[in-house]
């Protein structure tokens, strides 16, 4: 469960550095992260997780 925390505050991360300095590319990184750590939090919801 932890990689999902901080794959979300990555995400969060990358979203605040695209609001401040306007990138296209951080935009893309944290919705990438975003997507990450949503699909790993169904996994581990539905009980298909590996810890």
């Amino acid at each position: 469960m932890r990689h999902i925390w901080i794959r979300s505050i990555l995400a969060l991360v990358w979203l605040a550095a695209a609001v401040v300095s306007g990138g296209a590319l951080y935009v893309v990184m944290g919705i990438v992260f975003l997507v990450s750590a949503y699909s790993g939090w169904r996994k581990e919801r539905n009980g298909k997780g590996d810890e």
